[in-house]
């Protein structure tokens, strides 16, 4: 039965994730909202979802390691796998004017996690200040979005058929993520795998299927500021919100190693990210390839 949850689970995931981004580049159009915006706000919020459900039930179940592992393991994925698959479909190029404070906001997110790994706990007033972090993101991304350029492409049909394709994925990728994570986790702890491994690959990889769903349709699409936009915006959703709401929830205990060597494979991917996003100007197949090459590495030495 854990394997016919994961199948279906892919397979929801894909759906969801086609949908998603047609919904997201038809409300773009029809409120005139730029791509990239929707990319870092309703598809990053909408595919974060699966972590923040994860994390939680994890928190609260006693297992803090799946949950930690679950946020860092999701946003190497999202660097280093997802990045690196979009840029073999289709080479990313991004100019939005917006990408500099975006990546900015990544970055700082990223190294606001080494006091807390350090300190070894995440208590709430320590969510809380995550949740703040991430609510000041979104209004600066608010106000300023009116500076950037709207979506080209008609996407065709009403505001409300959009709206109706965005909340159908939603559903869809929330419902796959579910199944998919728990039939990978009880297959996993069949083999006697560690919670923390489990958390940094196979959680990690299962919820981060619909940043991977959503930022393939878009590169299939040549969307590439869809694809960019909702890896960037998940990765802050997963470090401000998602992180800090689990905290709040429940306060999380840091394991040694996930200060000693997963945060900082984290920060260094994160900030060749930056690199790539602000002074290339396209991310080609050649970049896809070392990326992806990256995370094989990584997912060997994790054991």
């Amino acid at each position: 039965m854990d394997y016919l949850f994961v199948a279906i689970g892919l397979v929801g995931l894909f759906l969801g994730g086609d949908a998603l981004v047609r919904g997201a580049v038809g409300v773009a159009q029809r409120l005139a909202m730029p791509p990239l915006l929707i990319g870092l706000t309703v598809v990053g919020f909408g595919t974060s979802m699966p972590e923040l459900l994860v994390s939680v039930q994890a928190a609260l179940g006693g297992v803090p390691a799946l949950a930690i592992g679950n946020i860092v393991g999701s946003n190497l994925g999202n660097i280093l796998l997802i990045t690196g698959i979009s840029a073999l479909i289709w080479p990313i190029r991004v100019s939005g004017g917006t990408l500099g404070r975006d990546t900015a906001f990544m970055v700082a997110a990223t190294l606001a996690l080494v006091p807390l790994f350090w300190m070894g706990w995440i208590g709430r007033p320590a969510g809380a200040a995550l949740v703040i972090g991430l609510i000041i993101y979104l209004v600066i991304s608010y106000r300023t979005s009116q500076d950037t350029d709207t979506v080209e492409e008609d996407a065709g049909g009403t505001l409300w058929k959009s709206l109706v394709w965005l909340a159908f994925g939603f559903a869809v990728l929330l419902v796959g993520a579910r199944l998919l994570v728990d039939g990978s986790v009880n297959i996993a702890r069949s083999f006697g795998v560690s919670e923390a491994f489990i958390g940094l690959t196979i959680v990690a990889i299962g919820t981060s299927l619909p940043e991977l769903a959503t930022s393939l349709a878009a590169a299939i699409k040549k969307h590439s500021e869809i694809a960019i936009g909702n890896i960037v915006g998940s990765n802050i959703f997963n470090l401000l919100g998602i992180l800090g709401a689990t905290a709040v929830v429940a306060p999380i205990p840091v394991e040694t190693r996930f200060l000693t060597f997963d945060l900082p494979v984290l920060i260094a991917a994160t900030l060749v990210l930056t690199g790539l996003l602000l002074w290339r100007p396209l991310i080609g197949r050649w970049i896809g390839a070392a990326l992806l090459a990256s995370y094989a590495v990584y997912i060997v030495m994790a054991q």
